[in-house]
This record gives C-alpha cells, sequence and structure tokens, in this order.
C-alpha cells in the first residue's frame, strides 16, 4: 500500500479529508479502507491466527493495568448457532465462521480485593464503565488487527439485546458482562466503505464546538443520500416513504424505538452499582 492508496481512503471517507501521511502506509490504509464484512468464505480461522489476534487485542490499552476484558471464541458450531439465534433480525450472523464475545469483566479485581482481604471501595458505575472501555479497545485492536491480516470482520451490539441469556450460554458470572459479538472470516466479496461525518465536525481543538453542525449533517446526509443510499427506510409504517433519506434519517428513525431498555436492569442483577 502506498500514501496515494491511502489519501484516496480519506477522500472516500470524508469531504474534508487531511492529506495522508507516508510513515506506516499499510497499516493506515488498511485501517483508513476497513468496511463491516457479513459475508464469509466457507473456511475456518486458524486456530494460531486466532490466538495471535487474542495476544493482539489483550496488548492493546488497559485503564490503569487492570485488564478488566476477556474473549470468549464460539469454537464449537452449537455454540456459534444458538448465539446466532439470540441476535434477532441477523441471519448472516449464522454463516460466520467464527464468532467471538468480547466482556467487560470487573470480577477479577473484586476477587483480588477478596483473597488480599482489602475492602473494594470503588463498588459505583466509574466500576462498570472502566470494564466497558477495557472491552471496547480490545475489540478494536483485535478487529485492526485481523483486518491488516486480510480477515473481515462485523461487531455484533446486539449481544446485549438478551444479556442475560447470552450471559447464561456463555457461562458468564456476576460482574463479567458481554459487551459486544464480532463474526471474523476470510472476506466472500470487498467490503463497502462507509462515510463519515466530517473531520471538522467530530475533531475539535482545544474546546468541543457545534457551530454550523446541522448544516454540516444536512450536507452529509445528501451526499450519504446520492453515493451511499441506504437499501430500505426504517418503519415506513410509521414515517412513511421519505424522498430523501439521509444518514440523519435513518439514525432518528432507529432510535425512535427502544432498544435494550432492560440492559440497566440486567447490569444490576449482575452485581453493578450504577451510582
Amino acid at each position: 500500500m502506498s500514501q496515494t492508496d491511502l489519501t484516496q481512503a480519506f477522500a472516500a471517507r470524508y469531504s474534508d479529508a487531511p492529506a495522508a501521511c507516508a510513515d506506516g502506509a499499510a497499516l493506515l490504509q488498511s485501517m483508513a479502507a476497513r468496511g463491516s464484512c457479513r459475508a464469509f468464505e466457507d473456511r475456518a480461522v486458524p486456530q494460531d491466527v486466532l490466538d495471535s489476534l487474542c495476544a493482539i487485542a489483550m496488548a492493546s490499552p488497559t485503564k490503569s493495568d487492570l485488564q478488566q476484558r476477556d474473549i470468549v471464541m464460539l469454537r464449537s458450531p452449537d455454540q456459534r448457532q444458538r448465539l446466532a439465534a439470540l441476535v434477532a433480525g441477523q441471519a448472516w450472523v449464522a454463516q460466520a465462521p467464527m464468532l467471538l464475545v468480547f466482556c467487560g469483566n470487573n470480577r477479577r479485581q473484586r476477587l483480588l480485593h477478596d483473597w488480599h482481604e482489602v475492602p473494594f471501595a470503588n463498588d459505583h458505575l466509574d466500576a462498570l464503565i472502566n470494564a466497558a472501555a477495557d472491552a471496547a479497545i480490545a475489540l478494536g485492536a483485535f478487529a485492526t488487527a485481523a483486518e491488516a491480516m486480510g480477515l473481515g470482520c462485523c461487531p455484533i451490539s446486539a449481544v446485549r439485546n438478551d444479556a442475560g441469556a447470552v450471559s447464561d450460554l456463555l457461562g458468564l458470572p456476576d460482574h463479567v458482562f458481554p459487551f459486544a459479538g464480532l463474526a471474523l472470516g476470510y472476506p466472500a466479496a470487498p467490503v463497502t466503505l462507509s462515510k463519515r461525518l466530517p473531520l471538522g465536525v467530530t475533531c475539535h481543538v482545544d474546546r468541543y464546538k457545534e457551530e454550523e453542525l446541522r448544516a454540516a449533517v444536512e450536507a452529509y446526509d445528501k451526499d450519504r443520500a446520492a453515493t451511499q443510499p441506504y437499501g430500505k427506510q426504517r418503519f415506513v409504517d410509521r414515517f412513511g416513504q421519505a424522498d430523501t433519506y439521509g444518514w440523519s434519517d435513518d439514525k432518528v428513525r432507529q432510535y425512535s424505538a427502544p432498544e435494550r431498555a432492560e440492559f440497566g436492569a440486567f447490569i444490576r442483577k449482575r452485581g453493578f452499582c450504577l451510582d
């Protein structure tokens, strides 16, 4: 991969793309040009590759060296089918050669306190956030490494739709929770590169800003609708068929319906305090 490839990937992703740097262009290009993969070749991912990817993921940053994340690899086809059945509306998940679940884990820290007979003095919301952040960082590192090796992947947030059933399937104890799944395999076709919001909207200097945000989102909507139209519109029975259907239309419709409203109750049941 060349600096030119990276420049092209930036240009395809952002309306205000920066000039590409030359250092590390091969890895950076694979990261800039990534896309979610939902169609896989019918071949397994070798175990040594999976082991290496797990090692890379766990080498990623972790809050205060607490290492509050775990990966459950579903090597059993039966387990993969059971997990896919819990992920409603995403039939492609069952076809993935490998499924993994990235978990937040605050249990080990609490066990350390039990073993050392020292009270755990941080039983509040930050314990959950720390574990979730650790899991997210590991997921990102795993995906980046996998795609650099020619694999395709797609995160699956829907493992939290029925987090209790997923936890039971994986045998997760209290203070351990499913953060996200990941479908993994060799791509059966090139992935689609989705345009992103302009960097001027999401990257700030010195202070957060929202000046001209609405105009920027409206321009982005028009660009997405013209160059990367959605295959179908959500909830047409409620909202009708829009003449122009952009990113903000899709996201507003998506979150006009409740999703995972029970997750807080699940987290509390697993022993977390959210104060």
